[in-house]
């Protein structure tokens, strides 16, 4: 049993070997509907991934408040009723209001995303981020500092001029030196650094490496264009109180806002899951549009494979015919087309899984999110070609078992 096996498994191989061309296109034929599966899966999982991470940097037990919600940011939803600015004034009110128990309130604001940041006689690009923050606002936000340490109560209270920056300025205007200690200037205002955060990496195309964190009062000074927009994050040491401590939020704000009972919030309030789930409801109508690209690809690999496998059994007539002359058994001839379809197919499979992750690998690296091995996308690539294998050589094998054998051997 197990010889004739290996002997139609040996038949199937040297039939495609002296028909290299025909089992060229055939194997590209499966190779590029399965590429298109793996490459777009695997783009999608490396943007999952990125999502997943970035946002669950912040915490599980942490909420913000902000202007508009995830989705008015990210995507412009101009249905929604503008808000108004959140103040510095509004801000600092929520700090001194806000007296929930085992929670820390951070305060922030981005000055600029254009600063150009000096170190003796080195600068940057006009193209580093500058946030005002208070003493909250690292801890809050799942930022942790490689070297050194973080502000303090004291550094903000008292207006020192200390910064934390990003991990790209140790290879930048430091050159390779150690930070800690060093004097940078931004707008010709001095600072000191105190702090290096841990690499953060990009989100969809923006470092969030190249920042540098100031004390608030500091940037209030330097960046004073009106109607700046101010963050407040809240982090709550205990997860269980997170929903209460939401509701003591929201109650804080709306009243430092003057709303009524029945008016609606006029701001957002944000958590880290309600943003992943927010996102990857979105990556997962493109993992639904993967599939029906895929699918219609792979249907019509899986016909241009039977066309082709007819055409083979067509032009192997009277070879069929001369080994049922010899005792072939029809089991045995259909067994032998469908080894060859499925060896065909598992060739395309193989090749398409290589093509794939190189492709995601590429979209992935190019838009800078955070690339996995699609294992997931790799196992349903092969079930997928054996499906197809069995689908588009199950016709072809059966029509050459059932051949005449003196027909067969009379085709010229």
């Amino acid at each position: 049993m197990f010889s004739l096996f290996r002997e139609n498994i040996r038949i199937a191989i040297d039939s495609i070997r002296t028909q290299p061309l025909r089992t060229i296109l055939t194997v590209l034929i499966i190779a590029i509907g399965i590429t298109a599966l793996v490459g777009i899966l695997s783009a999608v999982a490396a943007l999952e991934n990125t999502i997943s991470t970035n946002f669950s940097s912040m915490g599980a037990n942490t909420f913000s408040l902000q202007r508009y919600d995830f989705r008015r940011q990210q995507f412009g939803d101009q249905k929604q009723k503008v808000n108004p600015i959140i103040s510095y004034n509004e801000v600092k009110q929520f700090e001194n209001d806000y007296q929930y128990p085992q929670t820390n309130t951070a305060i922030s604001f981005t000055g600029t995303n254009g600063a150009e940041v000096k170190y003796e006689n080195e600068k940057t690009d006009p193209d580093v981020a500058v946030l005002g923050v208070n003493e909250n606002f690292l801890g809050n936000s799942g930022l942790d500092v490689e070297e050194g340490r973080d502000f303090n109560f004291f550094d903000i209270k008292n207006n020192n001029n200390v910064a934390v920056v990003g991990s790209d300025f140790k290879e930048g205007i430091f050159k390779g030196l150690n930070p800690l200690g060093k004097t940078i200037s931004i707008r010709g205002a001095k600072f000191k650094v105190i702090g290096v955060l841990k690499s953060q990496g990009s989100t969809f195309g923006n470092s969030q490496d190249l920042r540098v964190f100031i004390p608030l009062q500091h940037a209030r000074s330097l960046f004073s264009q009106p109607n700046i927009n101010y963050s407040v994050s809240v982090k709550v040491k205990d997860k269980n109180f997170l929903e209460p401590a939401q509701d003591e939020a929201i109650t804080t704000f709306r009243n430092i806002r003057g709303l009524n009972p029945i008016e609606e919030n006029n701001f957002a309030i944000e958590h880290s899951d309600d943003l992943i789930n927010r996102a990857l409801s979105i990556t997962s109508a493109l993992n639904v549009a993967a599939w029906i690209i895929s699918i219609i690809t792979i249907f019509g690999s899986s016909i241009a494979l039977m066309n082709i496998m007819l055409v083979t059994v067509a032009e192997r007539t009277r070879e069929i015919g001369v080994r049922k002359a010899l005792g072939a058994k029809n089991n045995t001839i259909a067994t032998q087309f469908f080894l060859e379809t499925l060896v065909i197919g598992q060739m395309g499979g193989i090749l398409g899984i290589i093509f794939g992750i190189l492709i995601g690998y590429t979209v992935s690296k190019s838009l800078e999110f955070d690339f996995t091995t699609p294992w997931m996308a790799m196992f349903w690539a092969t079930t997928i070609t054996i499906l197809v294998a069995i689908l588009a050589g199950s016709y072809p094998a059966a029509k050459a078992a059932k051949q005449d054998p003196i027909e067969s051997l009379r085709y010229e």
